[in-house]
């Protein structure tokens, strides 16, 4: 992980050059404070996956001489499939639409986002996933 971590600190430098050079040369509001604000997205990651690296072991993608074979293997604990961000997804977009069409709808969408919220924090602990 120390390679990618470096990777967007070497990419938070170049956008922020970019930032600065296209902010003097255009004079554009907009567009500088996209690139400033990507600027700090990639330094946020970078120093995110920095700091992660010293903490975990070294993987095979940080030694130089690793073959493909050396990642082999299990990599980590990933989620399985999970139903919650779907109702996340309808009670966001409802949310939306209440700013839109009415601010009564929102009586309607945070019952659903508050059941997505729910069941995504607890569904480790009921159903066929109650035991990982």
């Amino acid at each position: 992980m120390k390679i990618q971590g470096r990777m967007f600190i070497w990419l938070s430098v170049f956008m922020l050059v970019m930032a600065i050079v296209y902010g003097v040369w255009s004079k554009e509001p907009a567009g500088t404070t996209a690139l400033f604000l990507a600027f700090a997205l990639s330094i946020m990651i970078g120093f995110y996956l920095g700091f992660t690296a010293r903490r975990v072991d070294a993987g095979a993608q940080d030694d130089k001489e690793a073959d493909v074979a050396d990642d082999a293997g299990e990599l980590g604990f990933f989620a399985p499939h999970s139903w919650q961000p779907l109702a996340l997804g309808i009670g966001g977009a409802l949310a939306f639409l209440g700013i839109a069409v009415g601010w009564w709808l929102l009586y309607f969408s945070a019952p659903i986002i508050m059941i997505g919220l729910f069941g995504w924090v607890f569904e480790y602990y009921h159903g066929e996933n109650r035991t990982q």
